[in-house]
């Protein structure tokens, strides 16, 4: 049975010999989000406590919401849709950029070309074709808005994010497919303070996708494991709640 199905052997040794890690928020009103977007919207047309024959609910909100997918065309009109990102690239090796610590002393850190010299000192280089994620621990404030947000007297937003300079690595260099982060941006507050989404843009036009909103990222080792995300297929998609996890060993 094992040699005819060789696939149905690897799924029974990927469940009994590895770990499976939730990398996703459940999403709900009230949660932090851009704040530019309306809150969630939860109706139950048909309810069994109330005598319905089932549940059934009606949710809406905006395709950037909780832990959600960023294709191009979120910010890049006639670029790839959700629809168009092949199956292929939702299983993917794992790479995981850890600026924790920095972050735990500073949250307007962002990654240097050191940390990834460092990561790659420890691991080998980056494969092509990987996920990149930012361990922040950022999704650790998560769902109090006012923490994630983290605004100073100024009203400034104080949290960490992307580098130009290890995106352009990521995507020149390593040759990634996509990237995702804990925070509710790719840009760090100082910048989308300021209006500034100039990474998010740079990732995007060169049509890469991306999750954000990301969780647990602290229970994932920094190499060996692989992604798994997915989301529903809207025709035309700009952006939508994902769900992703990650595989590694015990």
């Amino acid at each position: 049975m094992t040699d005819a199905h060789p696939l149905w052997a690897l799924q029974r040794r990927l469940v009994d010999d590895h770990v499976f890690t939730d990398l996703t928020h459940a999403f709900h009103p009230g949660q932090p989000h851009f704040p530019q977007f309306p809150d969630e919207e939860r109706t139950q047309p048909f309810d069994m406590a109330a005598g319905a024959g089932f549940n059934v609910h009606r949710y809406t909100l905006v395709g950037q919401w909780g832990t959600h997918v960023d294709p191009p065309s979120h910010f890049v009109d006639g670029a790839r849709t959700l629809d168009q990102i092949p199956v292929e690239q939702m299983i993917l090796p794992l790479v995981v950029l850890d600026i924790s610590e920095r972050v735990a002393v500073d949250p307007d850190a962002v990654p240097t070309l050191a940390d990834v010299a460092a990561w790659e000192e420890r691991h080998g280089p980056m494969p092509e074709g990987c996920f990149v994620a930012l361990r922040t621990d950022w999704w650790k404030r998560w769902p109090d808005a006012e923490a994630t947000a983290n605004r100073g007297d100024d009203g400034a937003s104080h949290v960490p994010g992307w580098s130009r300079e290890v995106l352009e690595h990521l995507i020149t260099r390593v040759g990634v497919v996509a990237v995702g982060h804990e925070q509710t941006d790719t840009d760090p507050g100082s910048s989308t303070s300021a209006g500034d989404y100039g990474l998010e843009l740079l990732l995007l036009e060169n049509d890469l996708w991306q999750l954000e909103l990301m969780a647990h990222l602290d229970e994932v080792p920094e190499a060996g494991a692989l992604i798994v995300a997915s989301w529903p297929k809207p025709l035309g998609g700009s952006g939508f709640p994902a769900r992703a996890f990650a595989i590694h060993a015990r």
